[in-house]
């Protein structure tokens, strides 16, 4: 899945037959005229809009997981590393922003300072952080009770060495779920901000603003909507599945090697 839609999304806009603003039918117009899925509400190319909404949708998302695994990975590790004082205040504001949901957070933050593209994706992230901090964070504290670990503190290794070289390997697995899970958030967390009207905006082509451009003629042309969410939901479950193997392919590996 990831292998067709990740191309699809990103080489789409070279091979739409038309501009997808481009005003070319009556709204809603059946296939037809050149037009191979139809028309949308203002009569844009369909099959253009499609080839031309992932890509922000692609970037977006992979800048905004990629920022997020990051961040959340590096509180979770020291704050499990160091403990006492240090790991009660890191958990604490964790727990204080994931009482924030996600999407109200960012619409109230959007509304300030605008629609903006790197906005979202910081946005986003941030979002991210605190559930991946306390998956980390649990993944990592069995970890630092190992021998290898322990025999690293107490030649004096310095803190990143243990952290980077004895730690974060043994945490790849449950990392690598995360990866997906985040991925599909993001996906998912985007393309709601775009149909609520808070992410890309018009006239730009992106599959959650088609979504929401196009529920009033569902009826009338399901093409327009259905395609979209088709797209969105190819791209969630693929991240997600690849991610799930990948987890597994690499706890075989540790559990051969151990």
């Amino acid at each position: 899945m990831l292998l067709t839609m990740i191309p699809f999304a990103v080489a789409g806009p070279l091979f739409a037959p038309h501009s997808p603003t481009a005003v070319l039918a009556k709204p809603y117009a059946p296939p037809g005229d050149g037009l191979l899925l139809g028309a949308d509400s203002l009569g844009r190319d369909i099959v253009s809009r499609i080839l031309s909404g992932g890509t922000d949708l692609t970037w977006m998302a992979v800048l905004a997981t990629l920022g997020g695994v990051t961040l959340g990975t590096a509180i979770g590790m020291i704050s499990a590393f160091a403990g006492g004082i240090l790991d009660t205040i890191l958990m604490r504001v964790v727990d204080i922003l994931l009482t924030f949901p996600t999407i109200i957070m960012a619409i109230l933050f959007i509304s300030m300072a605008g629609p903006s593209r790197w906005i979202l994706v910081v946005l986003v992230a941030i979002g991210l952080t605190p559930g991946m901090a306390r998956v980390i964070r649990g993944a990592a504290r069995p970890v630092l009770r190992r021998e290898h670990v322990m025999w690293a503190r107490t030649v004096g290794l310095s803190s990143r060495h243990i952290l980077l070289r004895e730690v974060l390997p043994n945490v790849t697995s449950p990392l690598m779920v995360e990866i997906g899970l985040r991925l599909m958030w993001s996906v998912v967390g985007l393309a709601s901000l775009s149909f609520l009207g808070f992410g890309v905006q018009p006239p730009d082509a992106d599959w959650g603003l088609m979504v929401s451009e196009n529920k009033d003629g569902l009826a009338t042309q399901p093409l327009a909507v259905l395609i979209p969410a088709v797209c969105i939901a190819l791209f969630t479950i693929g991240g997600n599945l690849f991610a799930e193997g990948a987890a597994r392919v690499i706890g075989r590996t540790e559990g051969t090697r151990s």
